[in-house]
């Protein structure tokens, strides 16, 4: 074979090869996550320091890809044509194709024969290699890429000034790549990583619960005034004891004269127990533990943030007059993420919401209106500044009916359960839609 031939073949396979290098760098070094780059350069991963390098100056080595693949392209194109024709030209002589037709024939193969290559030996092939596997890619393309990119400095430097300086003329302000997610962007990431089987559903429970964590306040999951259960100041050591019994908690608020408007502070269960069981004689007050007094409008993540300062489990909620509206410990703050924290005296424990089939569930009064319908894809109207179901019916309860409704389109609410003007329990109907 005529040595040209050769020679040239030789360079239209090396050239597709380096099209390959370029092209896996570029969307390796944009796929591969930074966090498993640090990860491997804590194991002792030299590569791994050299990667962090080109995603750090991600717009340099973005360009010195892009300068190899449109050289690299200039280059198939040059040799390209010529060679393969120089290969046909034999063929067509031995069978006497007329050169009107050889000529424009040749030219159909050559362009062909080289796009394909090009494309999906040079593109297609590489980008699918360094999508699936971008942190193998980056490893093994980082070293190269990053002297292709110190050996052309001076090039690539002249080139993204020419582009700034022609964006700037046009008035607009070249922009970096960003590698900070919005909150957004995070979720519709973790709900593609549940589909693709990379988390669990759990798992994806707990991110989402970790969104809606800031922007939830006290008062959406404290727990009201009249189902706080306290101890007064002034009791016998038998009533404290039957209070213990009945209701099983770990800690319970202390009140001055029975009266939640003016509570002290909070005793621990097993603190007291070990006195009684010690025969040791003394009040409630001797124990009593100093807790966190909140305002209701508070962030859940501000009381927790104050909980683990202050290193106290339990917080008083007050209202804008000063005044007790609740309890709130740090198993309510922590069950907003992981969901209901079952102990062993919590076996009578019902759901908050709580499935009887398809249509109809029980709902505790203080189920969040925004967790409905985000669950049932139903709409509150008139919601105002009501945050709970059970809130949402004494808004229309004028006359605290004990077999309240509420019926829409979609829902019927029926209130099965009321103690003085507070709901406890409701009926959740789903009807179906009307055509």
């Amino acid at each position: 074979m005529d040595p040209i031939i050769i020679l040239n073949l030789s360079l239209l396979v090396l050239l597709i090869f380096l099209t390959a290098f370029f092209v896996g760098s570029e969307f390796a070094v944009v796929k591969v996550r930074m966090s498993r780059i640090d990860q491997l350069i804590s194991e002792g991963n030299k590569t791994a320091v050299i990667a962090k390098k080109l995603i750090h100056d991600l717009d340099y080595y973005l360009s010195a890809c892009q300068l190899g693949i449109t050289v690299t392209a200039l280059g198939l194109g040059w040799l390209g044509k010529p060679t393969v024709e120089r290969i046909l030209y034999p063929v067509f002589d031995q069978f006497d194709v007329p050169s009107s037709i050889s000529a424009p024939l040749s030219f159909i193969i050559a362009f062909s024969f080289v796009t394909f290559l090009h494309v999906v030996v040079g593109e297609l092939a590489p980008k699918t290699l360094a999508i699936q596997y971008a942190e193998k890619m980056t490893l093994l393309l980082a070293r190269p890429l990053y002297w292709f990119g110190k050996l052309m400095y001076p090039l690539i430097w002249t080139l993204n000034g020419s582009a700034r300086l022609l964006l700037r003329a046009f008035g607009v302000q070249p922009a970096g790549h960003e590698q900070a997610h919005s909150e957004e962007e995070l979720k519709i990431i973790m709900s593609e990583s549940f589909k693709g089987g990379e988390i669990n559903q759990n798992e994806l429970l707990y991110l989402n619960n970790i969104f809606t964590f800031d922007d939830r306040d006290v008062k959406d999951i404290m727990v009201p005034r009249i189902q706080m259960i306290t101890i007064d100041q002034d009791m016998g050591r038998d009533e404290i004891i039957r209070i213990f019994d009945e209701h099983q908690y770990t800690r319970y608020p202390v009140t001055e004269k029975k009266d939640k408007d003016r509570t002290i502070g909070f005793v621990n269960v097993k603190e007291m127990l070990l006195r009684f069981a010690n025969g040791v004689q003394s009040n409630v007050t001797e124990i009593t533990h100093d807790l966190i007094v909140i305002h209701e409008s508070t962030s859940v993540k501000e009381v927790l943030l104050k909980m683990q300062t202050e290193r106290v489990p339990i917080a008083l909620v007050i209202d804008d007059f000063g005044g007790t509206a609740g309890l709130v410990t740090m198993e309510d703050i922590l069950e907003e993420i992981v969901g209901d924290i079952r102990d062993e005296f919590d076996g009578d424990e019902l759901a908050e919401i709580q499935k009887i089939n398809e249509t109809t569930y029980h709902l505790q009064g203080r189920v969040l209106l925004d967790e409905l319908e985000e669950q049932f894809n139903v709409t509150f109207e008139n919601r105002d500044d009501v945050d709970t179901v059970g809130g949402y019916i004494q808004r229309f309860n004028e006359e605290n009916s004990p077999a309240f409704t509420i019926k829409h389109n979609s829902y019927l609410l029926t209130v099965l359960e009321i103690e003085n003007y507070q709901v406890l329990k409701v009926l959740l109907e789903l009807l179906p839609e009307k055509k």
